[in-house]
């Protein structure tokens, strides 16, 4: 199984580190993820989004 990557990485950081051209990690509408935004903060915000789904999906 592979490590998972440290939260405090930076999305700049991290697609320097693994050659990823500038603008592979993406938002979900699509647009290129700010290059100072952490690990940390888009898996917070996709555990987030899938809380809110369960939520819609238990009361729906």
């Amino acid at each position: 199984m592979a490590r998972s990557v440290r939260s405090d990485c930076t999305v700049g950081t991290f697609e320097k580190k693994n050659n990823l051209p500038a603008g592979t990690i993406r938002n979900k509408d699509g647009r290129e993820t700010r290059s100072d935004k952490l690990i940390g903060t888009i898996r917070k915000e996709a555990e987030k989004k899938r809380k809110n789904k369960k939520e819609i999906y238990l009361h729906g």
